[in-house]
């Protein structure tokens, strides 16, 4: 399970996440939700290890992993697909798979490999081409079993539906469901709340770096005023 307690995050004297608080369970999708600048991308990354944490704590299994190097979380079974995918290009695919399984065996490596492959089939037929030829959806899809490769028990998805043709969100979203449903625990920053609200089992809303709102997403979707309230009348189809 990933717990993040009472977060807070500063940038110099602007305090961007004050007190945030969210979790996700094994074989759970919790979706986070907030306007641009709401503080959401700021909790993952320092979640991650990516930037200090001036107060509050991250727990994996219950062992605090707040403050550790990014690299040793990712150990720990913490890993994050970050925003805009960022595979790298001008490897192979296969290449960019391999560089995910780093802190693993080469045999448990081979393993989920070939899992991954099963899971995104593309991917195995274009495991030897240059990941930067790959579609956006294709990309989302190789960043996701880029992360898996390392065997974690929880991820943290950044927009992962940003920048995709529409006929491609689906298919990402219902790969993140598959994701989950493997007994994963995802904590998932996404914009598109409406389709968003069709995979998640819970829902967090951010404002101005605060929870405004958590509960299940079955409630969010009956009263979806609650989301409409702070992202707006464009966030959800009428």
């Amino acid at each position: 399970m990933l717990e993040i307690r009472d977060l807070h995050v500063s940038y110099g004297k602007i305090e961007a996440v004050r007190g945030v608080s969210a979790s996700a369970s094994p074989g759970r999708i919790t979706l986070v939700l907030g306007a641009n600048g709401a503080g959401k991308t700021t909790t993952l990354r320092a979640a991650m290890g990516l930037l200090p944490v001036r107060s509050g704590e991250v727990l994996l299994d219950g062992k605090p992993i707040t403050g550790r190097p990014t690299h040793r979380i990712v150990r720990d079974g913490l890993v994050l697909v970050p925003e805009g995918r960022q595979v790298f290009a001008p490897l192979t695919v296969e290449e960019n798979l391999i560089l995910g399984g780093y802190t693993v065996s080469k045999e448990k490596a081979a393993e989920t490999m070939e899992q991954v492959y099963e899971m995104f089939p593309i991917l195995k037929e274009r495991r030897n081409g240059p990941a930067g030829l790959l579609s956006g959806g294709e990309q989302q899809m190789l960043a996701f079993g880029r992360a898996l490769m390392s065997s974690p028990r929880a991820m943290m998805l950044d927009e992962p539906s940003m920048g995709l043709a529409p006929t491609m969100v689906e298919s990402v979203l219902s790969s993140v469901r598959s994701i989950a449903d493997s007994g994963i625990a995802l904590l998932m920053v996404e914009q598109n709340a409406e389709m968003g609200l069709e995979i998640a089992d819970d829902v967090v809303v951010v404002a101005r770096g605060e929870v405004v709102f958590s509960g299940p997403a079955e409630q969010a979707r009956q009263n979806s005023s609650v989301v409409r309230a702070f992202l707006g009348e464009a966030a959800l189809s009428s």
